[in-house]
Order: structure tokens, then C-alpha cells, then sequence
């Protein structure tokens, strides 16, 4: 009981850095100071409660680590500023058709020639004849920036989290200003070496694609992968594939010690001095931890690396180390090194799906059949054991990814990656010899995602869930570590069932003559679902950009997923703007049987029936009115929105998409009288919109603003919200509450339920 194992400090510190990651707001500095004698204490006075230190410690340390992260983020008073800013490019610059994108690390930063106190990561966009941008270059740069914040929508990823555990401090882009220069500097860097070898894949493998995936797999540039093949990996569950993973470390640093062991056989004197055992564990370390490097240490890469230095340092101290000690003293080092690294997926998957391994394969022996047998039955642990996991933090699962694992995990670890490598040091040592290296390797890589793009295409590729309960989570964690217990172990089937609370849990739907609206957060934009007893409407998608960053694919889609939505009914977007159109193909092609309307049927990309003013349908006893644009109107653009009343028996809610003023009196007359209505507010909140008439008219019990936090429009405008306020109406704007949900129930007044900001608070989010 006086011993304390690694296994069991690795739990306790996990736990204790969790416990911080739950709090709305990080304790003040002076808790630290009152801590850290009582860790002391424990760990000196009372060894049986060193695991409670060990969990003080990762609380401690956590509450420190992501103190120092939030403070370092751009003050507040800096945001929409112009500051001079000096730094390095710190990634693989990303060159699009609209702008180039990269991370730059900070030297210096001023305003108006004063310092000013802003280190870190910045994610740069750089618009307007963008100049080629190297990795390592030091420039100086005029850039408008503000602080990391993100959409907060049902299903949705949560980005101010991710900024938070990448280290990134804010984003903006550059201005336009004649001082922007690149500077003199270090220009040797790992990124530089990566960027020289992608650069030379590319120009000895003809097809773009193959050289895109040869790209990933040596050195991790991803930079040419398209948003349609990120779709053909997650369908068939191969993503950790795609970039370097914690497994093809482990193949390089096998590599290192077959070069050890090659080594040792052409000079054989060379174990007098240096024994092979001792010799083959420094070389794996030493290959794996150059490839690491290639790949920018990404999570798994960390993880596998750390494994290998724990065993080397046992082989090289002739002490053992089992698996288990292995990966807990990886996992504590990470915790020590970046407490933060717990807010990455990659963190979960990478430990877990290790542990499980560990745990749940019992070894066969050796040989052919031995090696058949753990490839299958590993592919099957993982793909159960990570499906708890996989849908909660992406809210999606594969469920032909045990068979797609199957083929391109021996594929690409010992045909592709191997011959990848070989062609990537051939690079450098002898030129004319990469090309048909590299050129067998994209032949392999050609054929399997062949295959991988016909699986995308199978029944249950893409299975999606709703929104994933802690408590079930655990519940189906728990049965897949009783599924997979070794055999003689009783009823293990029953792991099965501890997976039901996940795959089926409890939809709260509406009565029969209620509805439920959610508004949700799409930035400088609109997109509002709609929910009766037994049918779903979306109005409106969000924004497309030229980036290729779709609202409908980002936000809209993971929002009808969450909820539980499988069947869409109707799609109507209200006019043709790109911040209310853009996503509407990718709602349109997840969802094709949908009925589809629109006010500007010409503009959109996809064919779609005008809504003309009069068209009325009933829902499961709710009503829906379109009320505006009147048939045979010549209005166009804003004044051409689809405006649709949806009325249940006790609330109704007004969506009104952009009017202006000028069709505001027609759209009151249409309303008539009726029961407590929500409004949309018109066009975000703008000063053509919103008369005073209208609110008098409408005479609102709430109202919605959908608009982007400090949007260049300065929506919602403060003489409209000033009008709104005159009449005693309440304004809640999604840029501040993110997501606003809805209630209208067939019994009682409409209720509002908190931004989905405000329920799921953490101290990262603004």
C-alpha cells in the first residue's frame, strides 16, 4: 500500500487534470499557493494518500496551465485594432484560390510603436495577392485581430476549445500596408525540411492525388487533401491513417532496429562495445524520434514516442517495463509536459484504444496465423471499443470501419509507408532513385483509396447518433471493457446491452400541436430548425465561402444530427444571399428526398420551387403560412425572402429572413392576430429593417437576432435595438447566447430556454 505504481499516479493525475476541464471558471491563483503544501504533506506523511497528491497535482497543475493560456490570449481592448506584429511561420503555409493561411508565433507585436503584450500562436489569413509564403520565414505584418471564438451549436465542434489546447492566442488577417515585408532570419526548421519533401514528391508523381496522399503519410502535410476526401476517411474510419499516426512511428522505429541489427552484423566486434539489445532500442528511439519530427509531433506521434523512450530507457538500464507501465508513464508525461493535450480527441483515442489493446488481446504465439488473428481481432477491439468515444467527440461512427481497418492498416503500414519512406530518404541521398520508389508507392496508395471511395459508398459508412449523455458514454465504455474480457469470463454478451443507452436514448418530441425552434449560431448568417410532433423543417443554411468552410456541412448537418433528426421534410431557403444560401447544397444532398422552396429559385445552385406568399400547410395540427413574397412580385434580393409563420395552438414564431421596411406593413397585415409570437428579427438587425410600425404591429413577446460576434455590418444596429427596447421587448442576439432554442408547447405559452453558451459553460469560452 506504501507503493504508489505508475499505472495507478497516471489515473489520479488524469482525474485531477479532468476535474478543471468541467469548471465554468478557473479558481483564483491563491488556491494554488493552499494546495501545493497539502500535496507536499500527502506525498511525505501519508504514502497511502500519494494518489490523492498525485490528483491535487494534476488539479494544480492544470488550473495553472490553462490560467497562464487564457491570459495569454489578445486582450480585449486590442480586438479590431491594427497592430504591427513580427513572427515566424510556424506551420505549412496553406496557399487557396480566396487566401493563404498560417500560424504565426509571435516575437514582437506594437501599437502605434508601444509594445504591447501579445506571445503565442496566431491563425492568419492573408487575402488580397497574398506573396508565396515559406515555413520558418520571419515577416513583419499589419493585422486586425480578435480573440478565439467559435460557433456554439447542438453537434457542433467546439473551436474556442481547440484554440485553447493548440496554444492559439487569436486570428485575424493582414492588412493592407506598405511595410508588410519579409524579414531576415533563421530559415532552417523541421517545417522547412517537410515542406522540401512534399515538394519533391510532387514533382516525381504525376497524379496530384496520389502525391497528396504520399504527402500525408511521410511527413503529414495534408494541406492538398480536399473536404470530400476527409468524407470518403471518415466513412470508412481511416482518418488516423490518413496523417502520420502513433502506429507508423512504431514501423519507423522497428525500421531502426533492423538498421541496428544490420549494423551489428556487418561489423560484429561493434557488440564488444556497444551491446545489440541496448544499441537496437537507441536506434528505434532515435529513427522514431526523426520521423516524429517530420510528422510536427502531433498527439499520437507524442504518445508512441514517449512509449518507445520509456522502453528503451528500461532496455538500456537492463530494467523491465510491461505495456501497462509503458503507456502510464507516456500518459504522465504528457499530462506534466501540456495538462491541456486532455481537450484533443487524438488524447482519448490514442490512450484508450492502446489500453484496450493491451488488455483485451491475449498473444496466440507466433507465426502467420498468430499475426492473422491479433491483426482481426485488434481491428474489432478498436472499432467497438473507440465507437463510444468516436461519436462523442465527433458525433458520427463508421460502421464498415472494422473491414476498411482491416485492409488499409497492413496496407499502408508495411507497403505504403515503408516504400514512402524509402523513396523520402532516397530524396536525399540519391535523387534519380526516389522517383520509381515513390512511384510504386502512389500505385499502392491509387489502388486503396480506390477501394476506400467504393466503401464510403456502403449502407452504415456514415452512422450518425444523437448527442451522446456522460452517463452513457460511461455505460458503453464500461461494456465494451466487458465484452472483450478474456475468456471463462460469464455473460460477457451482456457488455452488449450497456451500449443501449447510447444507441437508443430518449428524443423529447413535441405534442400534437407544439413545435420546438432552434436558432442557431452561424455567425453572420441564418439557419433556424423546426420541429412538430413528427416533421422537420430548416429555414434558411448559413454561409459558403470561398475557402470552402460550408455552414450546412459544419453546423446545420451536426445540429440535425444531434437532435436526432433522420428525416428532413422541407428546406426553404428565404432568398438567394450567400449568408443564408451558401449551405444549402449540403443540407439538400444529405437530405435529398426534402422538399425544397426558396424566394430566389434562380440564384440558388440547386433547383428549387419559388415560396410564393399564400401557400399553407398543417403539421401534426401546427400551422404554416408563407406570408411574403407576394406572387408576381418584381422585388429581388432582400425584399424577395421567403417570410414564414409557423403557428402551433399556444405560440407562434415569425421567421422573417431579410425584409426591409419597405414590405414590413404587407407581412403585418398578413399576420393578423393570433397567440404570443417570437420574432426573427429582419435582415440581422439592420437599420432598413425592424420599423417601429412593425413592432408595433407584430407586437412581439421575443425576439432572436441571428448575427456574427464584432460582424464588419455592426449588426444588430443600436438605434433598432433601441427600438425594440422602447417597446419592452427582450432581444437575444446567438453571437452572445450561440444557439437559442425555442419551446412552444401545445399547452402553454412559448419558453425560452438559456443560449446554449450559457448551459454548457467552460472558463475557455468567451
Amino acid at each position: 500500500m506504501r507503493r504508489l505504481t505508475a499505472i495507478t499516479a497516471a489515473l489520479s493525475l488524469l482525474t485531477g487534470v479532468l476535474l478543471v476541464q468541467g469548471l465554468p471558471r478557473l479558481p483564483p491563483p491563491v488556491w494554488l499557493l493552499l494546495l501545493l503544501p497539502v500535496i507536499a504533506l500527502l506525498a511525505w506523511r501519508w504514502p497511502r494518500w500519494r494518489w490523492l497528491a498525485c490528483l491535487l497535482l494534476g488539479v494544480a497543475w492544470a488550473t495553472w496551465r490553462g490560467g497562464l493560456a487564457m491570459e495569454a490570449r489578445l486582450p480585449r481592448a486590442l480586438e479590431g485594432v491594427d497592430l504591427v506584429v513580427v513572427g515566424t511561420i510556424a506551420d505549412l503555409p496553406q496557399a487557396n484560390t480566396d487566401a493563404s493561411r498560417f500560424t504565426l508565433h509571435v516575437e514582437q507585436a506594437t501599437l502605434d510603436g508601444t509594445p504591447v503584450a501579445l506571445h503565442g500562436l496566431l491563425t492568419v489569413s492573408w487575402y488580397d495577392d497574398a506573396p508565396a509564403l515559406k515555413p520558418c520565414s520571419r515577416w513583419q505584418l499589419l493585422l486586425r485581430l480578435k480573440r478565439p471564438r467559435g460557433l456554439i451549436d447542438p453537434g457542433a465542434a467546439d473551436s474556442e476549445r481547440s484554440a485553447l489546447e493548440r496554444g492559439i492566442v487569436a486570428a485575424g488577417y493582414v492588412r493592407d500596408d506598405p511595410d508588410n515585408a519579409e524579414l531576415s532570419g533563421k530559415r532552417w526548421c523541421v517545417n522547412a525540411i517537410r515542406d522540401a519533401v512534399a515538394r519533391g514528391i510532387a514533382a516525381r508523381v504525376s497524379d496530384h492525388h496520389d502525391a497528396t496522399l504520399l504527402q500525408a503519410f511521410t511527413v503529414g502535410d495534408t494541406r492538398g487533401l480536399q473536404q470530400a476526401d476527409w468524407a470518403v476517411a471518415r466513412a470508412n474510419g481511416v482518418s488516423h491513417l490518413i496523417a502520420i499516426s502513433g502506429f507508423h512511428v512504431g514501423v519507423a522505429a522497428v525500421f531502426g532496429v533492423w538498421l541496428a541489427w544490420l549494423l551489428h552484423a556487418l561489423w560484429p566486434p561493434l557488440g564488444l562495445r556497444l551491446p545489440r539489445p541496448q544499441s537496437q532500442a537507441a536506434a528505434a528511439l532515435l529513427v522514431a524520434t526523426v520521423y516524429s519530427a517530420l510528422a510536427g509531433f502531433g498527439l499520437p506521434t507524442v504518445r508512441t514516442l514517449l512509449m518507445i523512450a520509456v522502453v528503451t530507457l528500461a532496455r538500456c538500464s537492463r530494467r523491465g517495463s510491461s505495456g501497462a507501465q509503458s503507456l502510464s508513464l507516456a500518459m504522465i508525461a504528457i499530462l506534466l509536459v501540456d495538462p491541456l493535450a486532455v481537450l484533443a480527441a487524438g488524447f482519448w483515442l490514442s490512450f484508450i484504444g492502446v489500453g484496450f489493446l493491451m488488455l483485451c488481446l491475449q498473444s496466440r504465439g507466433r507465426g502467420l496465423r498468430a499475426f492473422l488473428h491479433e491483426l482481426t481481432a485488434g481491428q474489432l477491439v478498436m472499432t467497438v471499443a473507440l465507437l463510444p468515444l468516436t461519436m462523442w467527440f465527433f458525433g458520427q461512427a463508421s460502421l464498415v470501419g472494422a473491414l476498411s481497418n482491416l485492409i488499409a492498416v497492413p496496407l499502408v503500414s508495411f507497403v505504403i509507408v515503408p516504400c514512402a519512406l524509402s523513396g523520402m530518404l532516397m530524396l536525399g541521398l540519391c535523387p534519380p532513385l526516389a522517383a520509381p520508389v515513390l512511384w510504386l508507392a502512389a500505385r499502392f496508395a491509387h489502388a486503396q483509396w480506390w477501394l476506400l471511395e467504393h466503401m464510403a459508398t456502403w449502407p452504415g459508412a456514415h452512422w450518425y447518433l444523437p448527442t451522446v449523455h456522460p452517463l452513457a458514454l460511461l455505460l458503453a465504455v464500461l461494456g465494451a471493457l466487458w465484452l472483450f474480457m478474456p475468456r471463462g469470463v460469464p455473460l460477457r454478451w451482456l457488455g452488449l446491452l450497456l451500449f443501449l443507452p447510447m444507441l437508443r436514448p430518449p428524443l423529447p418530441t413535441p405534442l400534437e400541436g407544439g413545435f420546438r425552434v432552434w436558432v442557431l449560431d452561424v455567425g453572420q448568417g441564418l439557419s433556424v430548425l423546426v420541429r412538430t410532433q413528427d416533421h422537420v423543417l430548416v429555414y434558411d443554411a448559413g454561409a459558403r465561402y470561398p475557402s470552402g468552410f460550408d455552414l450546412g456541412e459544419a453546423a446545420v448537418l451536426p445540429a440535425l444530427h444531434a437532435l436526432g433528426v433522420s428525416h428532413l421534410d422541407m428546406l426553404m431557403i428565404s432568398h438567394g444571399d450567400n449568408d443564408h444560401a451558401g449551405g444549402a447544397q449540403a443540407v439538400a444532398e444529405a437530405f435529398p428526398q426534402a422538399a425544397r422552396y426558396a424566394g430566389e429559385p434562380a440564384r440558388m445552385r440547386i433547383p428549387m420551387q419559388p415560396c410564393v406568399a399564400g401557400q399553407a400547410w398543417r403539421w401534426d395540427d401546427v400551422r404554416f403560412r408563407v406570408l411574403n413574397p407576394a406572387a408576381g412580385s418584381a422585388d429581388r434580393d432582400n425584399d424577395s425572402s421567403c417570410v414564414l409563420l409557423v403557428e402551433g395552438r399556444f405560440g407562434r414564431m415569425l421567421l422573417s429572413g431579410d425584409i426591409s421596411s419597405a414590405v414590413e406593413p404587407s407581412v403585418a397585415a398578413a399576420l393578423g392576430a393570433g397567440p404570443p409570437t417570437v420574432l426573427l428579427v429582419p435582415h440581422h438587425g439592420s437599420k432598413t429593417s425592424s420599423s417601429a410600425a412593425f413592432i408595433a404591429a407584430v407586437h412581439p413577446s421575443v425576439t432572436i437576432v441571428s448575427a456574427g460576434w464584432r460582424n464588419r455590418f455592426g449588426h444588430p444596429k443600436p438605434d433598432v435595438l433601441a427600438r425594440y427596447a422602447a417597446a419592452g421587448v427582450a432581444v437575444f442576439n446567438t453571437a452572445e447566447q450561440g444557439a437559442v432554442e425555442l419551446d412552444f408547447p401545445a399547452d402553454a405559452p412559448p419558453r425560452r430556454a438559456q443560449g446554449w453558451r450559457m448551459q454548457r459553460p467552460r472558463y475557455w469560452r468567451e
